[in-house]
């Protein structure tokens, strides 16, 4: 390379794409502060997901010493309540609470499902936001906030009905934070650390699912009201404090013709000499312009393409099975006959190596066969978890976390890939789709849960069964490892012929 009068360095053409990725393609400390500030707010979406284990919680029980009448494997709605009393104080879950002990399946899951049921209808109508109007950055800060201050509003729920309602809110707007922390690390990166940035959204949820039962042992003896509030007001906080200080996706930025910002970022995020940034800038500003992409036409391009039509649904799919096992194994811990918190521990402290593996290997790992080879381990181990029958609940708790492992790398694995499969024009709406479908596998887990006190086939074994069956749909996926991101639908669609 020769430097030329303007002290600016003479750079052979390249394109948006190209350009970019010789910016951003080192990772500087700017970067590093930008990754930790857009990972957190998967921290508290963890602690929203999960925080019905505990608040919804079915308490233990005992007979009241003066009365010999009363059993302890009696069915509990047929003894006298004077019998009786709970071996916590009655406000420590909603069921002791508001009396619940006796009511129907449907009533005792619905404020599960509705929160589950939010995040299926959100992602479905908050996707497009994040590649229209908001973008990645605005999208995560709002969906964050509403999703903390529901959480805290649910404090004060007065019945089943109106905990339910909000719920149904805090899952609403919650949809999206996972998604967009991945697409806006995953932006803001060159292609050579992509993958292992991208986890740091992972590392993050899983430390906040690791808090959770820290503060719900801490609360044992408290209301179950106090749950929400020590893990919403701190998330209010941060949320407020923190969003003057992340910055968008340059990559979104360009797509809807607002160079001068986008520019302004990649010099904050660049860590490149002076002169060498000033010759990629100009590169830019001389680029040919990229159409504003209209988001309702890449979304109908999304269905219309049949390569687009056939990654969407076999990535959606797959989700809906990770989804089932994932939120399954979590939520239906209750049903093993073993401590409550020290089961989600054990669960939430296999989300760590299980990301840990994920950062040192997605660069290696082939995203097909390991996809499969998690959902086929998951899915057997969770049948197995049935055959073992009550009375090993050590053998149990062993297949469950084993289940659970694997559904973990599973999940990484898919969004990570999603992400890869598609351009910047329908990212965020197409990895969106895919989380979504993971929400709709978790909104029948809490039925199923229910039922599943009784036959725990009905629970483990569909489970098992379900994550199985999906896995086979990875076939049809290509391979993306490695490969670079594309920004239109149809300069996609160019670089698949180009390849094949």
């Amino acid at each position: 390379m020769e430097v030329s009068n303007s002290n600016q360095v003479a750079l052979p053409s390249m394109s948006l794409d190209e350009t970019i990725e010789q910016i951003i393609g080192r990772f500087g400390w700017s970067q590093f502060m930008q990754a930790i500030l857009v990972s957190i707010p998967a921290f508290f979406d963890a602690q929203q997901t999960f925080i019905s284990i505990y608040a919804d919680a079915v308490p233990k029980w005992h007979c009241n010493t003066f009365d010999t009448s009363c059993n302890p494997k009696s069915n509990i709605c047929k003894l006298p309540r004077s019998s009786w009393s709970w071996d916590e104080p009655s406000h420590y879950s909603i069921i002791s609470d508001w009396g619940l002990e006796c009511a129907s399946s449907f009533i005792t899951s619905l404020p599960a499902s509705s929160f589950y049921i939010g995040s299926l209808i959100g992602g479905f109508t908050f996707a497009i936001l994040g590649d229209f109007c908001l973008g990645r950055k605005n999208l995560l800060y709002l969906s964050s906030l509403i999703m903390s201050v529901t959480a805290l509003l649910t404090a004060f729920s007065t019945n089943i009905w109106v905990y339910s309602s909000l719920r149904f809110v805090s899952g609403l707007s919650r949809s999206s934070v996972i998604t967009c922390s991945l697409i806006l690390l995953t932006e803001r990166i060159g292609k050579r650390l992509r993958s292992q940035v991208g986890t740091t959204a992972f590392f993050s949820y899983a430390l906040g699912l690791l808090s959770l039962p820290a503060v719900a042992y801490t609360n044992r003896g408290s209301s179950w009201r106090i749950l929400f509030l020590y893990t919403s007001i701190p998330a209010i906080f941060y949320f407020i404090i923190t969003y003057f200080f992340v910055y968008e996706s340059p990559r979104w930025l360009f797509m809807q013709g607002r160079d001068k910002e986008a520019i302004a970022i990649l010099k904050r995020i660049a860590c490149i000499e002076d002169r060498i940034l000033d010759s990629y800038l100009s590169n830019i500003h001389h680029r040919q312009e990229i159409p504003k992409v209209n988001p309702y036409t890449s979304m109908k391009d999304l269905f219309k393409r049949n390569w687009a039509l056939k990654r969407i649904l076999a990535a959606m799919v797959i989700g809906f099975g990770v989804g089932v096992v994932y939120f399954g194994m979590l939520l239906g811990v209750g049903n093993l006959n073993f401590s409550i918190y020290l089961s989600v521990i054990f669960n939430a402290s296999l989300l760590i190596p299980s990301n840990l593996l994920t950062l040192l290997f997605i660069s290696r790992w082939k995203r097909k066969s390991s996809l499969f080879a998690f959902c086929t381990i998951s899915g057997i181990c969770s049948i197995i978890c049935v055959m073992v029958g009550k009375g090993r609940e050590g053998i149990q708790i062993g297949l469950e976390l084993a289940s659970f492992f694997c559904s973990s790398l599973a999940f990484n694995v898919l969004l990570m890939f999603t992400i890869e499969l598609f351009p910047t024009s329908v990212r965020n709406s197409a990895t969106s789709l895919a989380r979504q479908a993971v929400a709709l596998g978790s909104v029948f887990d809490p039925v199923l849960i229910s039922i599943g006190r009784k036959n725990e086939f009905l629970s483990f074994g569909i489970f098992g069964l379900t994550m199985l069956l999906c896995g086979f749909f990875v076939i049809v996926l290509p391979e993306t490892r490695g490969k670079a991101l594309c920004n239109t639908m149809d300069e996609q669609e160019s670089k698949d012929s180009t390849m094949v």
